[in-house]
């Protein structure tokens, strides 16, 4: 039983060391967003319409929000990291923006 447990304290010790290889915080940012946009890709799909093109946030930029489709959640880390909202206008057109916002951070005052 102990050698059970050792053998499997082992694969997840490989395992982890394996991800942080692969690039880390880059990789899993990386990998959230090709994720958002497949999915939105296939909401614009089911719904009919056109695939948004992600856009970058400009500050000052005009925005008609008519309805949220989808915000990708706040990722852990410790300072700024992207994120995307994807909106229908008034018009009914899918937009999506990306813009960056502040990680999840347990040194953030708690």
């Amino acid at each position: 039983m102990n050698f059970y447990k050792a053998g499997v304290g082992v694969l997840m010790a490989i395992l982890s060391f394996g991800a942080l290889a692969e690039g880390g915080g880059d990789r899993t940012f990386a990998l959230m967003m090709e994720r958002n946009e497949k999915s939105m890709a296939e909401y614009a799909v089911r719904e009919g319409k056109v695939p948004p093109v992600v856009q970058n946030y400009r500050y000052g930029m005009t925005l008609d929000i008519a309805k949220v489709v989808s915000v990708t959640p706040p990722v852990r880390a410790c300072g700024p990291v992207p994120s995307r909202m994807t909106y229908e206008d008034a018009s009914g057109q899918l937009k999506t923006l990306e813009y960056q916002v502040m990680g999840i951070c347990r040194n953030n005052g708690r």
